[in-house]
């Protein structure tokens, strides 16, 4: 078992920038991949995406992390769910790899190397 993991559920992008930005200002954290979901009534909710941001960090770091972010998202768009894992068994770390954002290759001509 590793760090312990906190996810956000979230609506929008936006949303989910912002409430990462403020989780990672309140706790020592770091972000895994975004995930996202469209439901099937996506037009009935605030907005039509979903996005998961998932803070890694010691557990008080997380709940830390989670606070902030969720205060952030309500603010905006609002929050969907929230979890925090104080020790994630070995397949739940691979499950947390896991994000529908990086499905396809990366049009290349758009990104600049730094």
């Amino acid at each position: 078992m590793g760090e312990a993991a906190g996810m956000l559920e979230v609506f929008g992008l936006a949303t989910a920038f912002a409430a990462a930005d403020a989780g990672c200002k309140a706790g020592n954290v770091r972000l895994e991949t975004f995930d996202k979901n469209k439901p099937a009534n996506a037009d009935a909710l605030p907005v039509p995406l979903i996005v998961m941001v998932k803070f890694r960090g010691s557990v008080s770091d997380v709940k830390a992390a989670l606070a902030a972010a969720r205060a952030k998202a309500e603010e905006l768009a609002g929050v969907v769910a929230e979890y925090a894992i104080a020790g994630p068994t070995e397949d739940t770390e691979k499950m947390m790899k896991l994000s529908g954002m990086d499905k396809g290759e990366p049009n290349k001509k758009y990104i600049k190397e730094v």
